[in-house]
């Protein structure tokens, strides 16, 4: 079975047929143009792979590589923020900064059940809010050696993230070295 053929069967068992609503008809089609154009690579087991992963983070508009936190990253959005300072950055939409930090809209995404009126079974909604945020990490490799020395344990080398304090720490260099305030804030999974 080629993989258009096997593209275009699991397209039909989500419901997503030749015969299904105009929408998902056009879906089909466009999914299966793109299934086909990959094909034609004519990829191995692990090049597919290694091309599906960079793909899917360039197609959902998301970094291939660290955010530096560098001024050159972010836009001013302060017009859009009624004045207030508020920067967005260029290479992952979801990190903003102002003056007190930065941080990602979606660090923390929070879900609840959900019963419909009609009576059909419940499932989990999903959704994120102003307690969504969460420091970004941007790359260690930017930050300043005389900053990162007086931040981090002697025994940590530049690259090690063994310590789940680093991420704290880096966020705390990236504020000196950017001026701005420090946030006690350490990221969930580096809890």
């Amino acid at each position: 079975m080629s993989i258009l053929d096997f593209a275009k069967s699991e397209l039909d068992l989500i419901g997503m047929g030749e015969d299904s609503a105009e929408m998902n008809v056009q879906m089909r089609k466009h999914l299966l143009h793109m299934v086909e154009e990959f094909s034609k690579e004519g990829h191995s087991g692990f090049s597919a792979g290694y091309a599906v992963n960079i793909l899917e983070k360039l197609l959902k508009f998301e970094p291939l590589s660290p955010l530096t936190g560098e001024d050159s990253e972010w836009n001013d959005m302060s017009d859009s923020n009624g004045g207030k300072t508020c920067y967005q950055n260029n290479r992952c939409s979801r990190v903003f900064k102002d003056e007190t930090g930065a941080w990602d809209i979606d660090g923390k995404v929070y879900w609840e059940w959900y019963e419909p009126e009609d009576g059909s079974e419940k499932f989990k909604s999903y959704f994120t809010n102003f307690k969504s945020r969460t420091p970004p990490v941007f790359d260690i490799e930017l930050i300043k050696d005389s900053i990162l020395s007086l931040l981090l344990p002697a025994k940590l080398s530049t690259g090690s993230l063994g310590n789940k304090n680093l991420g704290f720490d880096v966020l705390t260099a990236i504020s000196l070295k950017k001026g701005l305030p420090l946030t006690p804030c350490i990221p969930e999974y580096l809890v």
